[in-house]
């Protein structure tokens, strides 16, 4: 059954007890007080289930503690979105915390904007040892009612911005189990159902860039195949949210899959560049990708993606002409 009014905070962690302690206590402290918390360890083999445990145990029917074989960030969220209650559903990375007013505020923009199944605000970039960043990190400090087309071009907010209506995250399905972007892949689900956003102009979460463990591991963004996955979702869902082929973020980002196919080429995987091909030439990139895969029959894949690479890196051009600048850059 669904409780009216409750927000099911879901906290997917591994091997962070302290700063899952101080992520518990940003939604104890929160002004709103109908929640829950789902803490949903991923594996961890440090103190932190000893943490979750005890947390579970001082505030009884409040906070819940889950333990489950690593699987990635993705298949732990999905752990708790079966078993949350609320009306409303707040993602909180074990390394971030809430400001105090989040979900009165947010809860009150959706109350205030019935249409709308995504209440955001400001992100405050806390960057370990420097002072906390005074203005809205990344595109969180822009109004927006739609995911899309932005999300071509970068994820301009993070996991724990939003507030989301429970028969939004029930629509939109489970997790993906991606090691990397999976929250990317997420929003971009919610993106191809025309989800509506509401924009609270307010700081309500900080976002924690620190040198310890990510819970998403080290090495590489995202293996080759598993790039193919992402794009092709992105794609989709972007297409689906009606995003057409002129529009200049879908040429952003049919050179961006065509430099992720040049890299795959790079790699020896012939596969997974192909197929990233395809992407790029369905997203808009038609004649460069025509070029680039005749050139590749006949003289080899990795040898003209290396040569590719170097003749951009001679040129000093970013990924293609039509590339824009991210949410993360800074203005020119």
């Amino acid at each position: 059954m669904i409780e009216p009014g409750l927000v099911s905070v879901i906290i997917p962690v591994r091997n962070r007890a302290p700063m899952l302690q101080e992520a518990v206590a940003s939604v104890l402290a929160q002004t709103y007080r109908r929640f829950e918390i789902l803490i949903c360890d991923d594996g961890s083999d440090d103190d932190t289930p000893q943490l979750g445990r005890a947390l579970a145990d001082q505030y009884p029917g409040l906070v819940h503690y889950r333990w489950a074989e690593n699987c990635g960030a993705g298949p732990a969220r999905e752990r708790g979105r079966q078993e949350a209650r609320g009306e409303y559903v707040q993602y909180l990375d074990s390394d971030d915390s809430l400001w105090p007013r989040k979900f009165e505020v947010q809860i009150a923009a959706l109350a205030k904007n019935t249409s709308a199944h995504i209440a955001y605000g400001w992100i405050r970039l806390c960057r370990e040892g420097e002072v906390p960043a005074s203005t809205p990190h990344k595109w969180s400090g822009r109004e927006a009612t739609a995911l899309f087309p932005g999300l071509l071009i970068d994820r301009w907010w993070n996991t724990n911005a939003p507030l989301w209506r429970r028969s939004l995250t029930d629509a939109i399905g489970p997790w993906s189990n991606l090691r990397y972007s999976q929250d990317w892949e997420y929003d971009a689900r919610a993106g191809a159902l025309n989800a509506r956003l509401a924009y609270c102009a307010e700081f309500v979460t900080d976002q924690r860039h620190h040198a310890a463990d990510r819970q998403t591991g080290t090495g590489r963004w995202l293996a080759p195949a598993d790039r193919v996955r992402f794009f092709d979702r992105l794609h989709r869902c972007a297409v689906a949210a009606g995003v057409s082929r002129e529009d200049p973020a879908m040429r952003h980002f049919s050179r961006w899959v065509f430099r992720h196919a040049r890299e795959c080429a790079q790699l020896a995987d012939q596969q997974a560049a192909t197929e990233l091909l395809a992407i790029a030439e369905r997203a808009g990139a038609c004649r460069d990708v025509r070029i680039f895969r005749w050139l590749a029959g006949a003289l080899g894949w990795s040898r003209v993606a290396h040569w590719s690479e170097f003749a951009r890196r001679l040129r000093g051009r970013a990924a293609g002409r039509d590339t824009q600048r991210q949410s993360w850059m800074s203005p020119p």
